[in-house]
């Protein structure tokens, strides 16, 4: 049966006036105008687009479904406005929900009026004698009550701990780990299924789950792997290796698509546990934050993933843990070859603070950047989070997209969800709008890194997944049309493409609310709308 979609506007470079598309088999088979299609395809099921927008579906390169699930249907503290409204919401949720631990997420002091956590007093006083697991927002630090200490025995003992104040590196792993040992494997199902949904609402058809021993665990993950969902899920596992035949059993228990993802050299700047060369500007005690490896291990893990074929890669934000990736790919490239390296597609998350330098070399190595443009839009500025951990000066530094870019660094965008929120075009907005000048990207190449770009990360590199062109899998969204820029002006036009001849199709304005979603396809099968 071939599915024939008219009356409508196709984002496809390779046909820019095209008004309606056909889909056989779960591959677009051809694209055009609606009269050529109606004569063409005269058995087809006809869908009416009623004038709405078509256009690839997104992938989000960098999630944890089960948090986001229980953010979703939880204990979502990101909106909190201070101290006082992040302990109300808590007690409000504890009294709703009187029964098994409270789990919740969000919290970012660097926003209220005092800049002060929560204390393990506060959060007792609220939620009374129940393990109470709350993270910060970028989830490497939170505050636990008293009830979910006491489950672990040496918790004093452990890096990162502290009495009264949020819990970070092996401590906040530790409680971390008790308190998700106490969500029922329903809760975890159904937090799953409430991310999965959510994604596809928003069209996105694919998500990299970035996993690992101290985020979810094997169980998680083994779950994870089993669901059956139309969001496609690619999961990377988070544990380094030393040895390629530790590197292909890993992967063979796993069944990650690499040993990559959130595999920890640094923590994160709202934590204060990211990895500076210079102190944090905020730190009385002259912290430069927290190594979970150094350049031995990251040295080890590379090589044997490179000579096992297999895409490595880390969780990497501080300017000292760039540093110690990229010197350790430089000794990997030294010993292997830049061709093998660039043939695994190993990938950096976040890489929040890199060098010109430190970008041309991942540009000639091939290395991906798994970038998050929210993070600035929600910490950056000279107020912002950034500047307060780091200074203005070195704070104007982060994130920068267009550097990167233009040394040839593949980028795929996504949310690190729930530390932001999965919608794609908030993402395109804040890649498009980076609070230094000089560092945004075109709302074009954005668009690219949340769809073809993000695909390549996955190591799909057919040249037409994530496009619209007859042979590509039919994965697209349609969007509705009373929001787009459905005619758009000459500068609509430039925002998307840096020279107008290239007859590219207009995409969404960027100053109004996002699109809403009218369907989401994910190789010819409807999973939303």
């Amino acid at each position: 049966m071939t599915t024939l979609l008219l009356n409508g506007r196709v984002h496809s470079p390779s046909m820019p006036d095209a008004t309606a598309l056909a889909v056989r088999n779960g591959v677009i088979a051809w694209l055009g105008s609606d009269d050529v299609g109606r004569a063409q395809f005269p058995d087809a099921q006809i869908v009416d687009l009623e004038g709405a927008f078509v256009a690839p579906s997104f992938v989000d390169s960098h999630v944890h479904l089960t948090a986001t699930g229980l953010t979703l249907s939880g204990l979502d503290l990101r909106a909190a406005r201070s101290r006082e409204h992040c302990l109300q919401l808590l007690g409000e949720f504890a009294r709703v929900h009187p029964d098994g631990p409270v789990w919740g997420h969000g919290w970012d002091e660097s926003a209220w009026p005092d800049r002060t956590p929560p204390s393990t007093a506060d959060v007792d006083a609220a939620v009374g004698d129940r393990p109470a697991y709350l993270a910060r927002v970028d989830v490497h630090s939170a505050v636990a009550s008293s009830a979910l200490r006491r489950l672990c025995p040496d918790l004093a003992d452990a890096g990162g701990y502290a009495p009264q104040q949020p819990l970070t590196a092996d401590a906040h792993h530790a409680v971390r780990a008790a308190a998700r040992a106490r969500l029922t494997t329903a809760q975890r199902a159904a937090a799953r299924s409430a991310a999965l949904n959510a994604a596809a609402a928003l069209g996105i058809v694919a998500v990299h789950e970035c996993a690992g021993p101290d985020i979810g665990g094997l169980d998680d993950w083994d779950e994870i792997r089993a669901l059956t969902h139309g969001v496609e899920i690619t999961g990377y596992w988070g544990e380094a290796v030393s040895e390629t035949e530790q590197a292909r059993a890993l992967i063979d228990r796993t069944g990650a698509r690499g040993l990559a993802g959130d595999l920890f050299v640094d923590g994160a700047l709202g934590s204060r546990t990211a990895w500076l060369h210079e102190p944090y500007a905020d730190c009385s005690a002259g912290s430069t934050g927290n190594s979970y490896l150094d350049r031995d291990a990251i040295t080890a893990h590379l090589r044997a993933c490179t000579e096992a074929g297999i895409t490595a890669g880390f969780h990497v934000i501080g300017d000292a843990a760039v540093t110690a990736v990229v010197d350790a790919l430089e000794s990997v490239v030294a010993a292997c070859g830049a061709p093998a390296v660039a043939r695994c597609g190993h990938r950096l998350e976040h890489l929040e603070m890199v060098t010109d330098e430190q970008a041309r070399k991942l540009g000639a190595w091939g290395v991906i950047a798994s970038m998050q443009p929210n993070f600035d839009a929600l910490w950056g500025g000279d107020s912002g989070m950034y500047a307060q951990r780091l200074g203005a000066d070195r704070a104007r530094r982060l994130n920068p997209f267009a550097l990167l870019a233009s040394q040839g660094v593949p980028l795929a965008f996504g949310s690190d969800s729930p530390v932001t929120g999965m919608d794609p075009w908030a993402t395109v907005r804040a890649a498009t709008q980076h609070r230094t000048d000089g560092s945004a990207v075109s709302a074009r190449a954005a668009f690219g890194a949340l769809t073809r770009g993000a695909w390549r990360a996955a190591g799909v590199r057919d040249g037409v997944t994530g496009t619209l062109v007859p042979g590509a899998p039919a994965s697209y969204a349609v969007w509705e049309a009373d929001e787009l820029e459905v005619s758009a002006p000459a500068d609509a036009v430039q925002r998307w493409s840096t020279d107008q001849r290239s007859r590219v199709p207009a995409l969404p304005r960027l100053d109004g609310p996002s699109p809403r979603c009218r369907q989401t396809v994910h190789r010819g099968v409807v999973i939303h709308g």
